[in-house]
């Protein structure tokens, strides 16, 4: 091959017609017409047709290629007005076939919805080549920049927090890890960073934020998976609607960056009951029939939560976290609005507790929650009453918080935007799990890893851990 040449992109050969180019990428299409074989070459830019004459028969498609060629302008009456790159095409002279792909396990033509789950996210690195995907993990990355950027501007910090924690009542059950020097202690995967982020405004940052990987062992479907991605932000000495204008201003601002449409420049604000009874939900779309066609984000806000509701008694982490019967509906480090402070620190009529929290729905989702959080230990050591936690239990458990608490915290609050559900909405689609690059299975099991799966009987032994095989002890 010709030395000396730097790699040219397909979008470039637009502006380089009558020069010589070294283009690399994968074969898209191939099509033999006797001593001529047209492929449409792909790379990060796009696709552009290379020529060859009595060259190219043995590549397959999707092979990865080195081409050496000149540009040429297409006659007018052939340009492809289908493709970015139609006025031109590359005369190949020399071509050199750095990886020759085998027979497809899977399609990669169309959209893929057509095909199972399983053979899709087994061969992931393949499904992730259709340009619909190629197109929602570019618009994921724009999007992601774009709030970063805002945030930025806006005076925020970007600070990351511990991946091994211990267990916070976010309300699903926890991913342990069995410590090496700690036999027979674990640490908890982090279901948010809730009190990490608290304890940062207790450290003084004001305005802190991170796009962080959240996991919950929960029930899994088609918007909710064990891992995922949230934005998480918090604001010291702000109220309610301080926090609100902030996220909505950031919302739009990151939405129209990656060319989102929004049915509402001002996102409408309804009361929690108000929603049940106008909508039959706390998550509902706004959008009328055309509307939706259009593909508008309709985008609005749900206050006046309840704080607590009764235990569902079906669900196995609410009856663990509701000792007494009362379990938080949303957070339990959330404040209170004012005027119910006062029962709240006395116990009384605790269905009537309205807490400070705020959801931002999308389309029929939860894409948001958040809250003006307890900053007196006070507040924070009630709510844990409520739910009935001894005085030591409430020690064990959050402590650490109730200390800082003490120590000069400022009165703040934030929220966390579920990104994978907003790219979802964003990208028209009905499963965030085609927004994620390697999502888990309906099962649970990973992409193209088998994990979950067995590890070694030393590995076990070295943690001090055995595991019990369940069919067999309860056949017993």
């Amino acid at each position: 091959m010709t030395k000396n040449l730097s790699r040219t992109l397909a979008a470039q050969t637009l502006d380089l017609v009558a020069q010589q180019v070294k283009l690399q990428g994968w074969v898209q299409t191939k099509r033999d017409h006797g001593k001529v074989t047209f492929i449409d070459l792909r790379d990060r830019s796009g696709l552009v047709q290379c020529v060859g004459v009595d060259q190219l028969q043995d590549v397959a498609v999707e092979s990865v290629i080195e081409i050496i060629g000149t540009v040429k302008a297409r006659p007018a009456k052939m340009v492809n007005q289908d493709l970015a790159t139609g006025a031109v095409e590359v005369k190949v002279e020399q071509y050199q076939v750095l990886n020759l792909a085998q027979e497809l396990p899977i399609t990669l033509t169309g959209d893929g919805k057509d095909i199972g789950e399983q053979p899709r996210l087994k061969y992931r690195y393949l499904d992730l080549r259709r340009n619909r995907m190629q197109k929602i993990l570019k618009m994921r990355s724009a999007f992601n920049r774009a709030i970063r950027e805002y945030l930025y501007q806006q005076d925020f910090v970007e600070i990351e927090t511990p991946m091994l924690t211990r267990s916070t009542k976010e309300g699903a059950r926890d991913f342990i890890v069995p410590s090496r020097f700690q036999p027979g202690k674990f640490y908890a995967l982090p279901q948010s960073p809730q009190q990490y982020k608290q304890l940062l405004m207790t450290a003084g940052f004001e305005r802190y934020f991170q796009i962080t990987r959240c996991i919950r062992d929960e029930d899994l479907r088609a918007d909710r998976g064990f891992e995922f991605t949230q934005l998480d932000l918090e604001m010291s000495f702000v109220d309610k609607p301080q926090v609100m204008n902030m996220v909505e201003s950031l919302v739009k601002t990151a939405v129209k960056a990656v060319g989102g449409q929004l049915r509402d420049q001002t996102f409408p604000v309804v009361d929690y009951d108000q929603a049940l009874n106008k909508y039959g939900a706390d998550k509902f779309d706004l959008r009328t029939d055309q509307e939706k066609k259009q593909g508008l984000l309709a985008f609005a806000w749900v206050v006046k939560f309840p704080f607590f509701k009764k235990v569902d008694t079906s669900d196995a982490a609410e009856v663990r976290d509701g000792k007494s019967g009362w379990t938080f509906t949303h957070n339990p480090f959330s404040n209170p609005e004012p005027e119910f402070i006062k029962d709240h620190l006395a116990g009384k009529n605790i269905d009537k507790i309205i807490t400070d929290q705020y959801d931002l729905v999308c389309n029929g989702y939860e894409v948001g929650g958040g809250s003006i959080r307890a900053h007196r230990p006070e507040i924070l050591k009630q709510t844990f009453k409520i739910m009935g936690y001894s005085d030591q239990e409430i020690e064990t458990s959050i402590g650490h918080m109730l200390e800082a608490f003490k120590l000069g915290t400022p009165p703040h609050g934030g929220i966390a935007l579920g990104l994978d559900r907003l790219v979802m909405v964003l990208a028209q689609e009905t499963s965030v799990k085609e927004t994620i690059a390697f999502p888990m299975t309906s099962t649970g099991r990973t992409a193209v890893m088998t994990a979950p799966s067995k590890v070694s009987q030393e590995q076990l032994a070295e943690l001090g851990l055995q595991v019990i095989d369940t069919e067999k002890s309860s056949s017993a």
